[in-house]
């Protein structure tokens, strides 16, 4: 099983716009995200149409625009998260279809299938309100949130250096 960059970046990124959304009032720029994340604006943008497609997140146009989550905390789960942005997360080489091993049933099938029910099913279990609480996320965050200040810190004393008043 391989879950590829975009139900991880999806995820992180709604996780993030919850850490954000529980922080500050107002929508969460995608930019935002994108800086404290490393993820490419463009990428983000790709996956928040298909996040907003599916209800999860909601959007505002304008200066002070950006996303809000549709739904409570406790009512998205990773594995809702996953499926929306068109991920799976089946470990099976036929996905699922018992043709793994030219055309026919592969020795291992039911154990591949197993595997992925009990991963879908442990996904399904964990919301981003469970995600908020575990260990590491407050100093993962803190840390993201330093290094996107120390950005603006940057930008602001470059620009007044290059016009000195």
């Amino acid at each position: 099983m391989r879950l590829t960059t975009r139900g991880r970046y999806a995820v992180t990124a709604l996780l993030d716009l919850a850490l954000q959304a529980s922080q500050q009032d107002g929508a969460v720029s995608l930019s935002d995200i994108a800086k404290r994340q490393s993820i490419s604006i463009s990428y983000l943008e790709q996956l928040f149409s298909k996040l907003r497609k599916r209800g999860l997140v909601t959007s505002i146009r304008g200066a002070a625009g950006g996303y809000y989550l549709a739904k409570p905390l406790d009512e998205i789960d990773v594995m809702t998260i996953i499926l929306a942005v068109d991920e799976s997360v089946n470990a099976m080489q036929c996905g699922g279809h018992g043709d793994c091993q030219g055309g026919s049933m592969c020795l291992t099938h039911d154990l591949w299938c197993a595997l992925s029910n009990h991963i879908e099913q442990y996904l399904k279990n964990i919301t981003l309100a469970q995600l908020l609480d575990m260990k590491n996320v407050p100093s993962v965050s803190a840390r993201q949130q330093n290094l996107s200040l120390k950005d603006i810190n940057t930008i602001t004393l470059s620009t007044s250096e290059a016009n000195p008043a």
